[in-house]
């Protein structure tokens, strides 16, 4: 039988810029509730507090997922009350376009990742260790191919990734994690990405890949 999964905290971020829809930024707290955006960040015993002033909360949005012939839904770029609480905070603002096209973020600018209600980074640094929390045969393992732009993602079980791009082997190489259908990446070379799994199709930073 297995373990009963353990209570997720809420989360407060407090006093940040929150991109809560494409056209609607607004100053304030944002809190979760489990897996999802609270309606309000009140009432929260002991929540964890991640300091957001002077940063933007964006969503991790992968836009490719909703490429045509499917148009995004209406709520597909939205941090309002009930919508997952999957999320990045980061210093600065953020323009729309860096969310919708390739959200990359220098580790000194991250100031926590998000995803479905738990924190997977912190400061710049992800909370457990490459390669926990799959197995070897996970389904989301392996090699991932666009054959229109010409690469290849090796994903291995030691929480690994290379990145063929052409004719050049290792181009871009790095860690990453898995969370659900999300998988965040620290690249070698010194930055963060994201992408989501959709559908059997991997989807990150406008790359379509699907199992070579």
């Amino acid at each position: 039988m297995p373990a009963p999964a353990e209570p997720q905290p809420r989360i407060v971020v407090t006093g940040a810029l929150v991109h809560r829809t494409p056209t609607r930024t607004v100053q304030e707290d944002l809190a979760t509730d489990g897996p999802l955006i609270a309606a309000s960040a009140d009432g929260a015993a002991e929540p964890l507090v991640i300091d957001g002033r002077g940063a933007s909360v964006v969503p991790l949005l992968v836009e490719s997922v909703f490429a045509a012939p499917r148009p995004p839904a209406p709520d597909a770029f939205d941090l309002g009350p009930g919508r997952p609480a999957t999320f990045a905070v980061v210093d600065g603002t953020v323009a729309p376009h860096r969310i919708t096209r390739m959200l990359v973020v220098d580790p000194r600018a991250l100031r926590a990742v998000v995803v479905d209600g738990r924190v997977v980074v912190r400061d710049g640094v992800a909370t457990r260790r490459r390669g926990t929390g799959h197995a070897p045969d996970d389904p989301r393992l392996g090699a991932w191919t666009d054959p229109r732009r010409d690469m290849t993602q090796y994903l291995t079980a030691d929480g690994r990734y290379s990145e063929r791009r052409g004719t050049t082997r290792d181009a871009y190489t790095g860690s990453f994690w898995l969370d659900g259908d999300r998988i965040t990446y620290l690249d070698d070379t010194g930055f963060w990405a994201f992408g989501q799994y959709h559908e059997g199709v991997l989807h990150h930073a406008g790359f379509v890949l699907h199992r070579a």
